[in-house]
């Protein structure tokens, strides 16, 4: 679950909670992107309204949002296929600079990549995750911690 200092910052910013045929659309999309509706990733996207968030360094996407109206599918595949990366990893962002976030499918935790090192130990299965935890990572991401 998301934690009471992640909800009140989304209110404080401004993000609404989509209404409920909006709301069916992105858990369609997660359902689509194996993520299960009852993950942290899920109930956030699930309680906000896109296209993007900004916090620390690169701007967020919100997954469904951006897979309904843009191109995200298409980004997908061009990720995984230019970095090599694992399908169980889903950019939460552009990749930037050379660098951007991940969230593992698999386990809920968050990795930031770069170029270098950093890609070829995500590739290796070596690379730990900055933040075990989606929340932990918002917390990080939006500064609440």
């Amino acid at each position: 679950m998301l934690s009471e200092k992640v909800k009140q910052y989304l209110v404080a910013d401004g993000n609404a909670q989509p209404q409920n045929s909006v709301k069916q659309q992105y858990a369609d999309v997660l359902l689509d992107l194996n993520i299960p509706l009852d993950s942290e990733l899920a109930e956030f996207h699930l309680s906000t309204i896109g296209p993007t968030f900004t916090g620390r360094l690169y701007e967020l996407y919100h997954i469904c949002w951006n897979t309904i109206y843009s191109s995200y599918d298409l980004d997908l595949d061009r990720t995984w296929n230019m970095l090599g990366l694992p399908k169980q990893y889903i950019p939460l962002d552009g990749f930037e600079a050379e660098g951007g976030f991940f969230y593992d499918r698999h386990t809920g935790a968050v990795v930031e990549v770069e170029l270098g090192e950093k890609l070829t130990a995500l590739r290796n299965g070596t690379l730990q995750p900055q933040w075990a935890t989606f929340n932990e990572f918002l917390e990080w991401y939006f500064k609440l911690t």
